[in-house]
């Protein structure tokens, strides 16, 4: 038998549709090289050796107010994080998370964030300013990894959320962790802050917060670790945020038994 195939011609351009196109190539290649100009990834330290971000602390002064009344919050733990290299993780449930972290240190820090957000006209500008590093949302992004390993090898901080999204399913399980967190701080040799947000923050509702001692993950350092070692550290990850949270809620309970035995 004859395979017949049937030919679909393809439909010329006109001339007027290709300077179009060759328009917007340039247009797009102009923001891309703009944006370029306004991303900053690397801050040097200043003379007393801190990692300064300028633009975070007006965003600190600007929204903290703002945070502290629409979201009234309550941390615990390690809430001073030196100064130096870290890497904090913890779970997701509001854009506002961010500024929990922010409250730990008065240097810079590097967020991991969506790659579609540094497409937005000012936000986008606003997270390239503070250095924020995008990030593919199945963590297959390789240049996210090098940017985060650039960050920590500079003395600097990383913050991300392993969930990858925030969490709008439950309050008692996390998302399932993608991974890079483990990897990072492995690769790197930098000490882990955990943190868990203990419930769904919520209007004028207080949350809870609780900051970790930074851990460090030295089994894993100076190996030739597989895929299945970095799960593992990763999971060594997730297990010590539920332990943070189950830890205050024991610590709440025995807060509320005494005041009632009081009464």
């Amino acid at each position: 038998m004859t395979e017949i195939t049937e030919e679909v011609d393809q439909p010329q351009k006109s001339p007027k549709q290709i300077k179009k196109e060759q328009k917007q190539q340039k247009k797009l290649q102009k923001k891309r090289e703009k944006q370029a100009k306004q991303y900053r990834l690397l801050f040097p330290a200043n003379k007393k050796g801190r990692h300064v971000m300028h633009a975070m602390n007006f965003l600190r002064f600007l929204f903290y107010p703002l945070h502290r009344i629409v979201y009234p919050f309550k941390m615990y733990g390690a809430k001073k994080v030196p100064d130096g290299p870290f890497v904090y993780v913890g779970n997701h449930y509001n854009i506002f998370d961010i500024f929990y972290v922010a409250h730990t240190t008065g240097e810079g820090i590097h967020f991991m964030s969506k790659q579609c957000l540094f497409d937005k006209p000012i936000l986008g500008w606003w997270m390239r300013k503070v250095g924020a590093i995008s990030a593919m949302r199945d963590g297959s992004d390789i240049r996210t990894l090098m940017d985060a390993m650039k960050v920590l090898k500079n003395g600097e901080k990383v913050s991300l959320f392993p969930e990858g999204t925030r969490n709008k399913i439950s309050e008692e399980e996390f998302l399932p962790f993608h991974g890079g967190a483990a990897l990072l701080a492995i690769k790197t040799q930098t000490p882990v802050v955990p943190f868990v947000i203990c419930s769904r923050p919520r209007v004028f509702r207080m949350t809870h917060v609780v900051f970790g001692e930074p851990m460090e993950l030295s089994e894993f350092y100076g190996k030739k670790l597989t895929p299945e070692d970095y799960d593992k550290a990763d999971e060594m990850l997730k297990q010590r945020l539920y332990d943070l949270r189950a830890g205050h809620r024991a610590f709440l309970a025995s807060k509320k038994k005494k005041g009632s035995k009081k009464d």
